[in-house]
C-alpha cells in the first residue's frame, strides 16, 4: 500500500485485469489470546540467518507513528492473533514462535532502516512489514541480504512484481497490486455514470501509481480525465492543486491521500467542488473514520476502495480480543495470512531458516489440498500432504513473484456520521502476471 518515496515505474497493464463479483473470506474460529509482544531494544545487527533448529522469531515493522500509524493497530493485532494461534497448536517444528516489534514510520523521517537493523539483531526469521509501499522499498534489500524474509500485509505498488526489486526472491505479500485497486475504482467511478473525472493524488510511489492505473481504467472505459494533479504530502496548503481541480470542470473526483485528507477536504469545500458538490471518491490510503474530523454529513455519499475480503464478525471479534481498542481492521486480516503463510511454509521446509523456508511461501499458498487453521493445515502436513491455505483476507495464491494472482478489492459508502463507511460490494479480480 502507501508508499511515502517515489518511484517512477508502472506495471501491468490495467485493462487485462479480470474482474469477477464475489464475497470472499474465511473465518478462522479459534478462541485464543495473543501471546504479548515486547519492542526490541538492542541496535546490533547481524547478517547471519537463524539455524534450522533456531526457534522462529517473527519481527513486526508496522506504523506506530507517522501518516499511517492509525494502521498499526489492525495490523499488529492479526500478526499476534496469528502468533497465538502458532503457539496454542504447538508453535513451529514444535517450538514457541515469539515476535518483537519495531516501528516503521512513514517514511518522514526515515526509521525504518534502523528498525530492521534492530530486528536483524533479534534474529527474526520474516519482518511482516512494512505497510508503506515506499518504506518497504527502502528496506528490502537490507532485510532479504541478511537471508530475512519479508512480507508485507499492505504494499500495493506494482514495483514488487519486478524481478529486479527482490533478486534474492525472499519477498512476499498479500495485499494486490494497485493494477487491481485501479481497475475496480475506474469501473466504480464509471458505474456511476462519471464521465470527466479529476484526479488528486499525493506526489509519492504511492499516489502517482495508483492515479495512473485509475486513470487507464477511466480512459479505457469510455471517459475522460479532466486532470491528474500531484501535490507534496510535505505542502502546507493545497491551494494551487485544488484551483486546477475546479477549473477542470469536473463531474467528479478522486482523491488519492493519506491523513492529509483532514486538510483536503475542507478546502475542496472552499473552492465549490467538495463531496456535496460534486461526487467524491477515496482509496485504501483515506478510508478512515472522520467522525471527530469533520462535520456531520460531510463526507455523505463518499465512496472508497480498499483490499481485503469481508471481515467476517467472528474474526473481527477476534482481533478486538487480541486489541479491545481497536476501532479499524484494515490490513489486520492481511497481517494474519501473512504470519500463518510464514509459520506454514516453515514447517513444510522443516527449517526455519528463510533461504529454505521462502519458496515454500508460495507452495503452501495454493494448488493443494485445503485448509485454513493453522492445526488443521500442520496436521496435513505432517502427514505429507501439500497444502493450500485459504485466509481470511481472501484469496491467499501467491504468484512467482510473491504477489497475490487474485484479490477482493471492498467497495464502500460514507454515511452521515463520517465514521468508517459501510461496505457496498465486494470485487475479486484476477491480477495478469
Amino acid at each position: 500500500m502507501r508508499s511515502p518515496l517515489r518511484l517512477g515505474r508502472s506495471a501491468a497493464v490495467l485493462g487485462a485485469a479480470v474482474l469477477l463479483m464475489s464475497a470472499c473470506g474465511g473465518d478462522n474460529n479459534d478462541n485464543s489470546s495473543p501471546p504479548p509482544s515486547s519492542p526490541s531494544t538492542s541496535e546490533q545487527s547481524s547478517s547471519t540467518p537463524p539455524t534450522t533448529d533456531t526457534p522462529m522469531v517473527v519481527g513486526e515493522l508496522l506504523p506506530q507513528t507517522g501518516d499511517l500509524a492509525f494502521l498499526g493497530p489492525p495490523e499488529f493485532a492479526g500478526v499476534d492473533t496469528a502468533i497465538s494461534d502458532i503457539n496454542d497448536a504447538g508453535g513451529v517444528l514444535g517450538k514457541p514462535v515469539t515476535v518483537v516489534a519495531q516501528d516503521s514510520g512513514d517514511g518522514t523521517p526515515d526509521i525504518a532502516g534502523a528498525s530492521v537493523s534492530k530486528l536483524i539483531s533479534e534474529k527474526a526469521n520474516v519482518i511482516i512489514g512494512a505497510a508503506a509501499s515506499g518504506v518497504s522499498l527502502s528496506v528490502i534489500n537490507q532485510i532479504t541480504s541478511a537471508g530475512i524474509a519479508e512480507f508485507s500485509p499492505a504494499n500495493t505498488s506494482p514495483a514488487f512484481d519486478d524481478p529486479g526489486t527482490d533478486p534474492k526472491n525472499l519477498y512476499f505479500r498479500t495485499a494486490p497490486s494497485d493494477v487491481l485497486q485501479g481497475a475496480v475504482l475506474a469501473q466504480t467511478v464509471l458505474g456511476d455514470g462519471n464521465n470527466n473525472v479529476a484526479i488528486l493524488a499525493r506526489q509519492d510511489s504511492y499516489g502517482e501509481l495508483l492515479a495512473e492505473q485509475t486513470a487507464k481504467g477511466i480512459t479505457s472505459g469510455g471517459g475522460t480525465v479532466a486532470a491528474k494533479v500531484l501535490y507534496s504530502p510535505d505542502a502546507t496548503n493545497y491551494t494551487a492543486e485544488i484551483n486546477k481541480i475546479a477549473a477542470s470542470k469536473p463531474d467528479a473526483i478522486v482523491l488519492i491521500a493519506f491523513s492529509e485528507t483532514t486538510k483536503i477536504v475542507p478546502a475542496l469545500i472552499r473552492a465549490g467542488v467538495g463531496p456535496q458538490d460534486l461526487q467524491t471518491y477515496f482509496v485504501d490510503g483515506n478510508t478512515a473514520d472522520y467522525s471527530k474530523d469533520f462535520p456531520a454529513g460531510t463526507l455523505t455519499g463518499v465512496k472508497a476502495t480498499y483490499p481485503g475480503a469481508e471481515l467476517t464478525a467472528g474474526f473481527k471479534a477476534r482481533l478486538l480480543k487480541t486489541n479491545p481498542k481497536l476501532t479499524e481492521f484494515t490490513y489486520g486480516p492481511e497481517s494474519y495470512d501473512a504470519t500463518m503463510m510464514t509459520a506454514l511454509a516453515a514447517d513444510a521446509a522443516g527449517s526455519t531458516d528463510a533461504t529454505v523456508f521462502g519458496p515454500k511461501i508460495i507452495e503452501v499458498s495454493k494448488d493443494g489440498v485445503k485448509c485454513s487453521t493453522y492445526q488443521g493445515c500442520l496436521a496435513l502436513i505432517n502427514k505429507g500432504a501439500d497444502i493450500d491455505y485459504e485466509g481470511v483476507s481472501g484469496p491467499c495464491d501467491l504468484g512467482d513473484t510473491g504477489s497475490p494472482t487474485k484479490a477482493t478489492i471492498g467497495i464502500f459508502q460514507y454515511q452521515a456520521d463520517n465514521a468508517f463507511p459501510p461496505n457496498i460490494k465486494y470485487v475479486t479480480g484476477v491480477i495478469p502476471g
